[in-house]
Formats: structure tokens, sequence, C-alpha cells
């Protein structure tokens, strides 16, 4: 019984981010959902992103987390539309569900804009197993968290397009392989696309850009 309960509300979450992906598309709106653990610089990195496509792209930012508003307040001086979304409410959720990205979307004027990151709440595991009708998928893992996240929690890194390796800046200090990390989210998923960056010093950021302003400019032409 269990598990029927589980495929019905999975079953539910997938209508709602079908209908979400044909909002987002109605508008021509490039949705991306950034997915990690804690700490691995999620806000930080959209941080980043915001401030360097802001003059040239219309953005939003939609937040999830358990509890409070603190990466909400950190990105608001940044003067483009934020919209939090704590799970608290909802029974204190790890992850994000496509009726709740749905309800911040309509919130925003979706004409208006180019661009939504979804920072999605901090875990490696739940918010892989709810789509939320984001255009792409992007797994951040930082350099201090090793080479073996891509075989712990497999499915985060097959659906998600894109692999932000962060922190490289801490890369003298640190007993880890890059090129280990690569090979082993390669091996769970050959079409990802990685990108070692350094949300600190902005290192490797503008391959990061790069990518994100060809998938704008394919958006336009659907």
């Amino acid at each position: 019984m269990e598990i029927k309960i589980l495929r019905r509300v999975l079953a539910a979450n997938e209508a709602v981010a079908k209908s979400n992906k044909e909002l987002f598309s109605q508008h021509g709106v490039l949705v991306l959902n950034l997915m990690s653990s804690p700490g691995s610089g999620k806000t930080c990195i959209i941080e980043q992103s915001v401030e360097a496509l802001k003059n040239d792209y219309r953005i939003a930012v939609i937040i999830g987390d358990i509890t409070s508003t603190i990466d909400a307040q950190r990105l608001s001086g940044l003067g483009v539309p934020i919209i939090q979304i704590n799970t608290e409410p909802f029974g204190g959720e790890c992850h994000l569900e496509a009726s709740w990205v749905r309800e911040a979307a309509l919130s925003l004027n979706l004409q208006d804009l180019d661009l939504i990151f979804i920072e999605n709440v901090g875990n490696l595991v739940c918010p892989a197993e709810f789509d939320t009708g984001a255009d792409k998928n992007v797994v951040i893992v930082s350099l201090p968290e090793g080479e073996d996240k891509p075989l712990k929690y497999p499915l985060m890194f097959r659906i998600s397009s894109v692999l932000l390796v962060n922190k490289i800046d801490l890369a003298s200090v640190l007993d880890v392989d890059k090129k280990t990390l690569h090979r082993n989210a390669l091996q769970v998923n050959p079409n990802l696309q990685i990108f070692d960056i350094s949300a600190k010093t902005g290192e490797g950021f503008d391959a990061w850009l790069k990518w994100i302003e060809a998938e704008l400019r394919k958006k336009r032409q659907q």
C-alpha cells in the first residue's frame, strides 16, 4: 500500500510538472533547477550568475528551504524578483514539488522574464525524485564533498544535464581527485556537461554562463 501511495504522489507531481513545462514554454522562459547537498554553494552560484547576466536578461529566483529566508535575504540586493518557498508548512519536505513551483511562478510576471533559477532544498536524494517542470536540472558538487557522490546518489546525476564542480579554488588543500569525480559522474550519466567553477573567485564561470546563454537562445527559437 505504501508503494501505491508513493506512486500516486509521484504521478500527481508529474502531471503538474508537465503543466509547468507548458506554462514556461508558453512564456518563453528558461527555467533551471539547481540541486545539491547543503553547503555546496547553490546560493553563491546563483548570486554570481544573476549578477553577470541581469543586465542582458530578465531574471527571477525561486528559493526552496525547509524554513528561514536567509538565502532570499542574501539575494535581495540583486534587484531581481525573489520568491521564497518554505516547506515546513507542508511537513518540512526535503524537496520542492511541482505544485509549489507553479504557485511561485504564477506570482511572477512570466511575460516579463527570460530566465528563472530554482534553488531547490539542499539534499542529494529527494529533489531528484520530484520533477519541478524546469527545462534543465543542474547538480552541484563542491570539491570538499569528495569524488564518490555520483556513485552514492546516482539519480540526481542521471536526471541532470549539467554538473557544476564548485570550490575548485580549494583543490590545492584537498585530497580530492577532480578527474575521478568527473569519471564517476560520467559513469552514471555519459551525457553530463561538466563545468569546474569557483563561485568565490569566478574561475570557470565564463563557460557556465555561455552554456546558459546558449540555452536561452534555444528557448527563444522554440
